[in-house]
């Protein structure tokens, strides 16, 4: 297809996909000190994708969950959160869950179903960053939290623009237009209220400077986090339920 240099969706497209754009592990080790990784999913085994486990974030315990490029790790370290009473930070970067037999086949779906319930339970401050792609129902099984971060290149939408252009046109080759139509970049998402705030990256993009696009987007955690840990667990998630309530009765 010609033409596709000439749409900023797209090429926005391609800076959240560009090869050495940070993903979680890079924001972990740069943002954690002693950070202990958790494996298994106590149903499959080791999900490489899904990144997990507890750091000390300015000298304060959390959980953190990140996709490396998904499953049903998210509910465990959910629940060991609210259990401890520690904050827990997502990192959101997929192009959505796989749709293969394999995935099917170990409850893919049902798994995000019951990841997206969970984080309506869990009475700690939740903050969700994404820092790369936002897909699907891949994305909102770790992007259902009290505030929403999204970084200034990051995009954020229902469906890829390839798996969109494949089912209304049934052409691959129309990804352009759906990424024009998507919405998928974080200032319309903000205008929408589908996330908090876009955090800036460095000139250039997050690859250019990870330590600098670290550092930024500590900065917003550091200011969401606390406001958060003034709530009661009961005000919590009852915001977060209402929060997403109101997103659905917007978006139908």
């Amino acid at each position: 297809m010609t033409g596709e240099e000439d749409s900023p969706a797209w090429r926005r497209v391609l800076l959240a996909r560009r090869p050495g754009r940070p993903g979680a592990l890079d924001y972990v080790d740069r943002l954690l000190d002693r950070f202990h990784e958790l494996h298994g999913d106590r149903l499959t085994g080791d999900d490489p994708a899904l990144v997990g486990g507890i750091g000390a974030w300015h000298q304060r315990p959390v959980v953190v969950l990140g996709q490396q490029k998904g499953r049903t790790m998210e509910e465990r370290l959910a629940r060991l959160g609210a259990k401890f009473g520690m904050p827990v930070l997502t990192l959101v970067d997929t192009p959505g869950a796989s749709p293969d037999a394999v995935s099917e086949e170990h409850g893919i779906a049902s798994a995000i179903g019951r990841a997206i319930m969970e984080w309506f339970q869990v009475p700690v401050p939740v903050v969700a960053s994404i820092i790369g792609e936002g897909g699907s129902g891949g994305a909102l099984g770790l992007a259902v939290g009290d505030r929403v971060l999204m970084l200034e290149h990051a995009i954020y939408s229902v469906a890829s623009p390839e798996a969109c252009a494949s089912i209304v046109w049934r052409d691959t080759a129309h990804r352009q237009t759906a990424a024009d139509q998507l919405g998928l970049g974080a200032e319309d998402l903000l205008r929408a209220g589908i996330v908090d705030e876009v955090v800036a990256e460095p000139a250039g993009g997050a690859h250019a400077d990870p330590d600098e696009a670290a550092r930024l987007l500590d900065r917003a955690l550091t200011r969401h986090v606390r406001s958060l840990l003034s709530e009661t667990p009961e005000a919590l998630v009852r915001r977060r339920r209402e929060r997403y309530r109101a997103l659905n009765g917007a978006l139908i």
